[in-house]
């Protein structure tokens, strides 16, 4: 059900064609990479929060993780992020399919930094064998972010560490 939600909320952005179906499992970012045949980096991962009681995901690359102080400074809160029965109940997907599309109202959606590096990225889309094949500006569109946040570190030192190379 959250997979059709997804797609068709995609459908009206005319994105619905570049939906992926795996036969495998895409529920983790490498999962996601390998099924897709992408470096883990390009996987848009959806992270899911709770923030003043209400649900917040935050869209990051793959090799992003969640900086504890950015975060506080952004939401004002410590991170604390959704079960998983309160990622399906609060956000309409289930964990392994966690993404900004086709969400419950009230969701908020922010997209972090680290995606700005790439040209397309792959967020799932509401399944844990799902992912859709996106641009930086379709993403944004697509996805009703908020706006962009700076909440995530490890990816600045992976992009530092191929350009010496």
């Amino acid at each position: 059900m959250a997979f059709n939600i997804a797609k068709d909320h995609l459908n009206h952005f005319n994105l619905a064609g570049r939906v992926q179906v795996f036969d495998v499992s895409s529920a983790t970012v490498d999962l996601a990479a390998q099924a897709v045949g992408c470096e883990p980096a390009h996987i848009a991962k959806t992270l899911s929060f709770i923030v003043n009681g209400q649900p917040v995901l935050v869209v990051a690359a793959g090799d992003a993780k969640v900086d504890n102080r950015r975060y506080k400074d952004e939401f004002g809160t410590k991170a604390k992020m959704l079960t998983p029965q309160e990622a399906e109940d609060l956000v309409g997907h289930a964990v392994g399919g966690v993404c900004p599309f086709g969400v419950k109202p009230g969701v908020r959606v922010f997209l972090d930094q680290s995606l700005k590096r790439f040209e397309e990225v792959y967020p799932a889309c509401g399944s844990a064998n799902s992912a859709v094949r996106l641009s930086i500006p379709e993403l944004e569109l697509s996805s009703g972010c908020e706006k962009w946040v700076d909440v995530c570190k490890g990816w600045r030192e992976q992009e530092q560490v191929k350009e010496t190379a």
